[in-house]
């Protein structure tokens, strides 16, 4: 049958999975704790992205090693980490494993309803993130007043697709960070941004492939739920 290993070692084999601290947090964060108990198990471990709710997705098990191992490197012991769209919590998770009890990662999640769902999910795997304060999951929109007081992140992670690049999230994002972001049109494909900022502040931005993720929206926009 197959399981949370199953799929790591699936991960690994492809390529996808290259480093140590990678595997380890993917291998302890179970994705049946993440889906919707109504989830049939034979889907619960494809590398596919799977429906949570609110016209929202989990994204594919490839997709989060992805972002894992472009992230690698800024999500060190007692680093700062920002997951926007944060969904049903499974990022946050595994990327509160690598930063360890000394780091702090908070998710932002624009349904309610899913940043209760998320909370109880992440309580159900690893409820110790949220006893000491590693994971934070809320409600809110990044594109709105979310951010406002917070400061700034060594990795951003964003988990939907934005038309372009918002200067809110560049803002955000120390020097020597890193963020991962979809940058494209609505409901085509987009294109998987990287974006360094260098110690002197200076925005280095490069393509890397080809995604398709739901949209990153504008507080009070529901016209993509139609």
């Amino acid at each position: 049958m197959h399981s949370q290993d199953w799929l790591v070692d699936h991960l690994r084999r492809d390529g996808v999975v290259k480093h140590h601290a990678v595997e380890q947090a993917l291998r302890r964060c179970d994705r049946k704790n993440y889906v919707d108990a109504d989830i049939p198990h034979a889907y619960i471990y494809q590398d596919s992205p799977l429906p949570i709710g609110y016209h929202e997705t989990i994204s594919a098990p490839h997709m989060h090693a992805t972002c894992l191992e472009l992230l690698r490197e800024h999500l060190k012991p007692g680093a700062r980490v920002l997951d926007v769209g944060s969904g049903s919590g499974y990022l946050a998770a595994a990327m509160g494993l690598m930063v360890g009890d000394e780091g702090k990662v908070i998710g932002v999640e624009k349904h309610p309803e899913l940043a209760q769902l998320s909370v109880a999910n992440v309580r159900r795997d690893h409820p110790e993130l949220l006893d000491n304060g590693v994971v934070e999951l809320r409600a809110g929109n990044v594109l709105g007043d979310a951010l406002e007081g917070e400061e700034p992140f060594d990795a951003i992670h964003v988990g939907a697709a934005a038309s372009s690049l918002p200067d809110v999230l560049v803002k955000k994002l120390k020097p020597g960070g890193r963020m991962v972001i979809p940058v494209g049109r609505q409901w085509e494909f987009q294109v998987m941004q990287c974006i360094d900022k260098d110690p002197d502040g200076k925005v280095h931005k490069r393509d890397l492939m080809g995604v398709r993720y739901v949209p990153l929206t504008e507080p009070g926009d529901t016209s993509w739920e139609e």
